[in-house]
């Protein structure tokens, strides 16, 4: 069984979580609405939930609101 892969770009999003990702703006990109307002009321979940994402994207776990992984390609 074949994985599939996000249309999101790895690169603009580990960009955006290392810089924004405290508001929510990585969740709001890859489609996960509900997650990215709890970030963006907390300030990141007091900073975990920011690092959790930032160490998901950078080693290729990520997945988008569909389920496909967000990988450098």
């Amino acid at each position: 069984m074949e994985e599939e892969y996000s249309d999101t770009d790895w690169t603009t999003l580990l960009i955006v979580s290392i810089l924004l990702g405290a508001l929510g703006v990585d969740r709001f990109m890859t489609g996960h609405i509900g997650i990215g307002v709890v970030k963006l009321l907390t300030l990141g979940g007091c900073g975990v939930l920011a690092l959790y994402d930032l160490i998901m994207i950078a080693t290729g776990k990520f997945r988008d609101s569909d389920g496909r992984l967000v990988v450098n390609q």
